[in-house]
Parts: C-alpha cells; sequence; structure tokens
C-alpha cells in the first residue's frame, strides 16, 4: 500500500504548512495504521477502572472544551458543535475525549481514526485513553471503513500496543 499517496491525499499541502515548517528538525512524528478490513491485533479489552462508559459526545460544547483545555490549550479551537466526538465518561466527568470519525477516501479506501487523543490529567495512566482509542477502533470497523489512521502522533510506541503499525514518520522537512 502506497501510504505516502494516502497521506498526500489526506492531507494536501501539509508540509507547506507555516507551523510544520516552523518545528525544530529533530522532532520526528508517526503516522500508524490499523487494517479494519482484517481482524482487529488486539480484541481484548484493555484494562480501565470500572464503571467508565465510552460513547459519542452529546450535550453542552463548552463543557467538552474545558476538558479539552486540561488536555492542550491549543487544541479548544477544533472542538466546536457539530463534531464527531468520542469519550471516556466517569459517571458525568468526560475522563477522555477525541474526534472519531471519516478523514477521507483515497480510491476505494475509506480511511477514518481517533484524533486530538487526549485524557484529563486526573485520570492518566489508568488505561482511560488507550480503551478509548480501542472502542473507537472497533466502532469505525463496525462502521466499515477499511483503515484507522492515526496521524501526527509522537506516541507512536502507545498506539503500537493497540496493534497500529507505523507506516510513515516525518518531520518539518517531509517524510524522513
Amino acid at each position: 500500500m502506497d501510504y505516502k499517496k494516502i497521506f498526500d491525499n489526506l492531507n494536501p499541502g501539509f508540509f507547506d504548512r507555516e507551523y510544520i515548517k516552523n518545528m525544530e528538525e529533530d522532532w520526528i512524528f508517526a503516522e500508524l495504521v490499523t487494517d479494519l478490513k482484517k481482524e482487529l491485533p488486539v480484541t481484548d479489552p484493555v484494562p480501565c477502572p470500572e464503571g467508565i462508559v465510552f460513547k459519542y459526545f452529546e450535550g453542552d460544547i463548552e463543557v467538552l472544551r474545558k476538558a479539552v483545555h486540561e488536555v492542550d490549550e491549543d487544541w479548544v479551537q477544533y472542538f466546536d458543535q457539530g463534531g464527531s466526538y468520542f469519550c471516556g465518561y466517569d459517571g458525568e466527568a468526560i475522563a477522555s475525549f477525541c474526534f472519531l470519525g471519516e478523514m477521507g477516501r483515497v480510491g476505494e479506501l475509506r480511511i477514518g481514526g481517533p484524533g486530538c487523543v487526549g485524557t484529563v490529567p486526573k485520570y492518566r495512566k489508568q488505561g482511560i485513553g488507550l480503551r478509548m482509542v480501542q472502542a473507537g477502533t472497533e466502532i469505525l470497523k463496525r462502521e466499515g471503513f477499511d483503515l484507522s489512521w492515526i496521524h501526527y502522533t509522537h506516541l507512536e510506541k502507545w498506539y503500537m500496543k493497540l496493534g497500529y503499525e507505523p507506516v510513515l514518520h516525518w518531520n518539518c522537512k517531509g517524510f524522513v
């Protein structure tokens, strides 16, 4: 599979963006993929605290934006009413969140994935974020996506725990 071609189709002009060109050259990011037409590599649920529930976000967008702000204030701008967000809840409290859904089509491939994956600091190191991504990947598979794509991450080993495979690496100058 030509992952560079897929990347370029999903992200036209990516390496021409000023914020990408202005990054430090030694910052290396990964793109990871899971083939959803095959059996998922990790099928046992990732352990996380009892009572955490995963579902699509509904409600006051400001509640979600507050949780996002606790993780990365630069991401808040991307979370607005009408987006497709998937969250881990501890009761009514948002413990983790991500975008979840369509990233695009390249030829016959329907590509989706989680993005802006975050866990609120007080809920970290409990498996909640990892379990959320696992549950989201299972949803994408059920919805008929061909690939689940993790874009623009430095957490390569974290996603590999779920069977995602690195397919590309890049820095401010392009693919490395």
